[in-house]
């Protein structure tokens, strides 16, 4: 079963794409901010992380960031959920491999399709170029 860690502070966003990403068989782990995913890193990796921007205690840019850092090698995408479509609020982006930006208010239809390719058995790799 394909790991997905969800990081949002709302809680009524995670509860939803928990129980919708659930329903289509993925394995789910909910976090509330950035530092709290970024310390469950440290025990096991998913295969997909799907994270917010804003969040208290630690960015969702933070978060990524830190990822590109400390894990340079990883293999699992990441998904950034963002209500800001302007280039500048996506600039921070541009070093971070295996990265895609998805906005808000997300289109289940859209998520799925997106883990879909992802996870098709097609895909020669997992390892996709960085992606804005």
């Amino acid at each position: 079963m394909n790991k997905i860690m969800l990081v949002d502070d709302e809680m009524h966003v995670l509860r939803i794409l928990k129980m919708s990403l659930e329903k289509q068989g993925y394995d789910i782990d909910t976090y509330n901010n950035g530092q709290e995913a970024l310390d469950a890193l440290e025990q096991e990796q998913p295969d997909v992380l799907i994270t917010d921007i804003q969040m208290p205690r630690m960015t969702g840019e933070e978060l990524c960031n830190q990822i590109e850092i400390r894990y340079p090698e990883r293999k699992f995408l990441i998904f950034v959920l963002t209500s800001r479509t302007e280039i500048e609020h996506r600039d921070w982006s541009s070093k971070i491999n295996n990265l895609k930006f998805l906005e808000k208010p997300v289109s289940m239809r859209n998520l799925m399709c997106e883990l879909e390719d992802y996870f098709s058995p097609e895909e020669p790799a997992r390892g996709i170029s960085h992606v804005r």
